[in-house]
């Protein structure tokens, strides 16, 4: 059967990675979690105190970070920096209210661009985040947008952060996911935008179950007309 590219993009805390990461289980697709790359460079960058206003700074940053994805004894991949793995750092709320501002520098959107690109050159890969149709994969043969309404995303973070011991009140979580919606939508590089042949699905009534199948749905669609 033909493989395809699955870009999946959207809002925080609309189940981007949870539909993603089910649906490459079910088609046994690889997943790359294309935010978790940035959640990690902004991670190295609050380390070690990188001034993103200084090109320079940030170029120098960029040359010593190396990414991968290993999958761990559950099947699940995991992202390691450097040969460490991040995957409990990167989802802290610093990183939250960092990564944004850290997204939108051209250094490291080129960057995780040129990563992501080779990462899907084989196709057979489900992937998500806010460029992926748009920039990333702009000839993806299935790309879905993921849309929810602010509390539902606020209350679903929360949850998320609680499994990892991290406490934070509603209102800061809903302030975290205002700014950075609007932060990704207005940046220069690679805003966060709807294409034009992205299928649209509002999350706020419907279960990651649903996503998925709707998901995979339509892939299936898009698998058959390609042959």
């Amino acid at each position: 059967m033909r493989k395809i590219v699955i870009a999946i993009d959207g809002y925080s805390a609309c189940g981007k990675s949870s539909t993603a990461k089910n649906v490459a289980k079910e088609l046994n697709y690889r997943y790359i979690d294309s935010g978790a790359m940035y959640r990690a460079v902004t991670l190295y960058f609050l380390d070690h105190l990188v001034a993103i206003t200084n090109c320079k700074e940030v170029e120098k940053a960029i040359r010593e970070i190396q990414l991968s994805f290993r999958v761990n004894a559950k099947g699940v991949s995991e992202l390691f920096m450097n040969g460490i793995n991040v995957e409990k750092d990167i989802r802290k709320m610093r990183i939250s209210e960092n990564v944004s501002p850290v997204s939108a520098l051209k250094e490291v959107r080129e960057a995780m661009v040129a990563i992501q690109r080779k990462l899907g050159k084989e196709k057979g890969i489900v992937m998500d985040g806010r460029d992926i149709g748009s920039v990333v994969f702009p000839h993806a043969e299935l790309k879905i947008f993921l849309t929810a309404d602010i509390l539902v995303r606020a209350f679903r973070r929360q949850k998320e952060l609680l499994q990892r011991d991290d406490l934070v009140d509603i209102d800061t979580i809903v302030e975290n996911l205002n700014s950075r919606d609007q932060i990704d939508s207005t940046r220069k590089e690679s805003p966060l935008v709807k294409s034009d042949d992205a299928i649209l699905i509002d999350t706020t009534h419907i279960t990651i179950d649903e996503q998925v199948d709707e998901v995979v749905r339509l892939a299936f669609s898009r698998i058959v007309r390609s042959v």
